[in-house]
């Protein structure tokens, strides 16, 4: 099997969008299980919240994670055209029980699929630039609130209030304005979450995308 050499390409880089609770790392962590770490890297949007060091835990709490405004997106879009010239990065670790920047990093390699994953994924136009394939993993609300809920409960420490009072006052309208209309930027919309069927097909072109890489090393 023919190697590839990250100098001679540029890398294959799919956007995966959708609301909170959608499917999308479904549709990521399925495409870095079926090519695994060698030919697939994955960045996290979540990750690149700002840094709020500065900020009191009371401010930070408060603050309105679900607006475009929330994220770093120069050092996001430094770090997606850094892996693209075949340069690994440090990604900063998001600690969300204390809405803040943990002080550690997470390595990332540069390598031939490059998967972005996050509520603004498709949001950026420097973002989408880079991309060869824009995906929008689109749930009925109702199932979103639910897989949120579910999450923010036993990952984050939330209780069933804040979670409710975070989901009406920002997370709604916050999907509505922003994130659903980057909608018309996808080229392939999952209607139904993160089906079978669905991402079976975008594995299939990924695989398509590698084998002709390997074949032109």
């Amino acid at each position: 099997m023919n190697q590839i050499s990250l100098t001679s390409y540029r890398p294959f880089i799919i956007g995966v969008a959708g609301g909170s609770g959608s499917g999308k790392s479904t549709v990521s962590q399925q495409v870095l299980a079926s090519f695994g770490t060698d030919m697939v890297s994955v960045v996290m949007q979540d990750d690149y919240y700002n840094d709020q060091s500065e900020l009191t835990p009371e401010v930070r709490r408060q603050q309105n994670y679900d607006h475009p405004n929330a994220f770093d997106w120069p050092l996001l879009v430094q770090h997606v055209q850094a892996l693209r010239n075949g340069q690994a990065i440090a990604m900063p670790e998001y600690d969300f029980t204390i809405d803040n920047r943990s002080n550690k990093t997470i390595p990332v390699k540069p390598a031939p699929v490059i998967v972005i994953e996050g509520l603004f994924a498709l949001y950026d136009a420097d973002l989408r630039d880079m991309m060869s394939l824009k995906i929008f993993v689109d749930t009925a609300s109702d199932v979103r609130f639910i897989r949120r809920m579910q999450r923010d409960i036993n990952e984050r420490g939330r209780s069933v209030e804040s979670i409710v009072n975070q989901y009406m006052e920002t997370v709604r309208p916050m999907h509505k304005q922003f994130i659903e209309p980057t909608k018309r930027h996808a080229d392939v919309i999952l209607p139904h979450g993160a089906n079978d069927p669905a991402v079976d097909i975008i594995t299939t072109k990924v695989a398509s995308v590698i084998g002709q890489l390997k074949r032109g090393s």
